[in-house]
């Protein structure tokens, strides 16, 4: 009995993966995701590899994981996947204060964000 299966999110050849609570503003993290967008997937690993951005790691995790999905779960060919959609939202914000001068606090704000990778198949034209 239970419940019925959710309907898949995304297309029949796509697959997906989210990073939740990484540790970055998303105004920093949107810059990696946009270095992604629309790459084949091995020339975007390449790129987050060499990149001297901080989160490039997490960034790369988040794209291994949504390939492993893609080859495991919906048995996508891999030397055809592209990365269609990169996109990030704010997460949590943690709030801290700072003391200052003469009584006065300054606020620390500390952003996380989620980034939510989305790669396709396409069929290559021979």
């Amino acid at each position: 009995m239970g419940k019925k299966a959710a309907p898949r999110s995304v297309a029949s050849n796509e697959a997906l993966a989210v990073g939740k609570m990484i540790r970055v503003s998303p105004q920093k993290l949107n810059l990696l995701a946009g270095l992604i967008r629309g790459k084949k997937v091995d020339r975007a690993i390449a790129d987050l590899v060499f990149s001297r951005k901080a989160h490039a790691e997490d960034v790369k995790k988040v794209l291994q994981s949504a390939i492993a999905n893609a080859e495991n779960n919906h048995q996508l060919d891999v030397d055809q996947l592209v990365v269609a959609e990169a996109s990030v939202g704010k997460s949590l914000v943690m709030k801290r204060f700072s003391p200052r001068a003469r009584g006065r606090v300054g606020k620390i704000m500390k952003p996380f964000s989620r980034i939510r990778i989305i790669v396709r198949q396409i069929e290559e034209n021979a």
